[in-house]
């Protein structure tokens, strides 16, 4: 921090983290390890086994894979520095830093609202207007709910930045969570607190709420069409297609609300941290899985894939089999 008469800017914030827990820090470093490398993993196995194979080139799996790309960014925004911090010990971050953190964090978590409606929306035009789904799900909408969605999650997210940059800071410069979040940041703010408060209330009021509302009235539509088809069986496949899409909002909505509403008063125990976890890491971790365990197609292809991959790895070790008989023989 530097002085100025009176009054001390703050330069950089200090994270405690799990700091509370001297004893178990290499257990969490590996924890954390743990559910930051496995998501990455899946994440980036459902991309590629989607843009891979033709038959999973539909909206709903187009809207899936840029899921999963939401979710490997957004558990790299924040993993990677608590993984240094209980590496090194060190629990500082540049101001500038804290800022850009929480910019891409919060740019990516509302991108990822939006995505999950547009998904609910096209789980709505698949179910209650089957006939005209080619139609109204073109690829040109779906491009364009996918940039929307990141338009969105950039306008609102730099909407947060500008007004936390026109805070002024003065202490202290602790912050009791393990990555930069609004509600922490404006607790060090000598002037201003009250606009940027009401900004994150607006905010989420326009973004979260908005969003499960809306998800909530497409569910309406698709459970009314579900209940009027005759089949047994075409009401069982149209209602597992929906159950990992209702899942995964239940998880993302619900631990984010739970999260800000403790944060909103003055939350920043232990338990809340923990909770803060199971938001920034644990979802990413448990979406690939709740998509592809309940996906038939999904599960087909894993398994193309991994007959595939096992078939190049035998040819690899027939090669270099016969490779070595064909030393032995010129030895000869």
């Amino acid at each position: 921090m530097t002085g100025g008469g009176n009054i001390t800017e703050i330069t950089e914030f200090i994270l405690l983290g799990f700091s509370d827990f001297p004893r178990i820090t290499a257990l969490l470093f590996n924890i954390f390890l743990l559910i930051y490398t496995a998501p990455l993993t899946w994440n980036l196995c459902l991309i590629v086994l989607i843009r891979m194979y033709s038959h999973l080139h539909s909206p709903m799996y187009f809207f899936l894979s840029n899921l999963s790309f939401t979710d490997l960014c957004f558990i790299s925004t924040t993993v990677p520095n608590v993984l240094s911090h209980l590496f090194k010990g060190e629990q500082t971050i540049s101001f500038v830093g804290c800022i850009v953190q929480y910019f891409f964090s919060s740019t990516l978590a509302l991108s990822e609202s939006y995505l999950m409606t547009a998904m609910a929306y096209d789980r709505y035009a698949a179910i209650c207007n089957p006939l005209l789904y080619s139609s109204i799900m073109s690829p040109t909408l779906c491009v364009q709910m996918v940039m929307g969605s990141y338009t969105v999650g950039l306008t609102g997210s730099l909407s947060q930045v500008c007004a936390l940059l026109k805070l002024h800071f003065c202490g202290p410069n602790v912050i009791r969570h393990f990555f930069c979040d609004i509600s922490q940041l404006v607790h060090p703010s000598c002037t201003g607190k009250f606009f940027a408060e009401v900004l994150l209330v607006i905010l989420t009021m326009m973004f979260g709420i908005a969003n499960v509302l809306a998800i909530m009235i497409s569910y309406v539509h698709i459970i009314f069409s579900i209940v009027k088809i005759t089949s047994a069986k075409g009401r069982s496949k149209a209602f597992n297609t929906c159950v990992s899409h209702l899942t995964a909002v239940s998880l993302f909505h619900g631990s984010g609300i739970f999260v800000y509403l403790s944060s909103s008063t003055g939350g920043s125990s232990s338990f809340d941290r923990f909770t803060s976890v199971f938001y920034t890491v644990i979802i990413p971790l448990v979406n690939p899985l709740i998509y592809s365990l309940r996906n038939k197609e999904i599960k087909d292809t894993v398994k193309r894939w991994h007959k595939k991959t096992g078939c190049y790895i035998l040819r690899l070790q027939n090669l270099r089999f016969w490779s070595q008989i064909l030393r032995l023989l010129k030895c000869v």
